[in-house]
């Protein structure tokens, strides 16, 4: 399976096709609450969000980082036990949503420009450098964008 590039890019581009009102083909998500919930991914991958904790064992974790680079996609319906469930929107509208992401995003690259060494702990991967984040945001967006079918 190919996945899309991550790039701030891609992301305007398959999100201009998403509709305020559109249902996903899987999963309880409205399209607003998905682009919210790519936001939060941006946070995790920078430190913020909350302390995040690993959730699979040690022994695990290389074969998980593995995963992030094989032609696997992420499953469908997939409950990650560290995130929120049923959030309500956290701004007032779709637009204000991708605006937030678009913002998020370019932090992100100036952060990791910055600290082009740091790792952040993701629960279901380990600490993730810069690389392995990539990885796991190309199958993410790819994932959600499949979700609402943008790609």
């Amino acid at each position: 399976m190919s996945f899309l590039e991550p790039t701030l890019e891609n992301f305007q581009k398959h999100v201009s096709k998403l509709k305020h009102d559109q249902e996903p083909l899987w999963g309880t998500m409205s399209a607003q609450r998905m682009v919210e919930h790519l936001s939060e991914w941006i946070d995790l991958a920078m430190g913020n969000g909350g302390d995040h904790k690993l959730a699979i064992p040690e022994d695990k974790i290389e074969k998980a980082q593995a995963f992030l680079f094989s032609e696997y996609p992420l499953p469908k319906n997939f409950k990650a036990k560290f995130l929120p469930f049923d959030t309500d929107h956290r701004n007032d509208r779709l637009r204000s949503a991708i605006t937030e992401f678009e913002a998020k995003w370019a932090d992100f690259e100036a952060f990791y420009t910055k600290n082009p060494n740091f790792k952040s702990m993701h629960p279901s991967f380990g600490e993730l450098d810069h690389k392995h984040l990539l990885a796991l945001h190309s199958k993410h967006m790819t994932h959600h964008f499949q979700q609402f079918d943008l790609v």
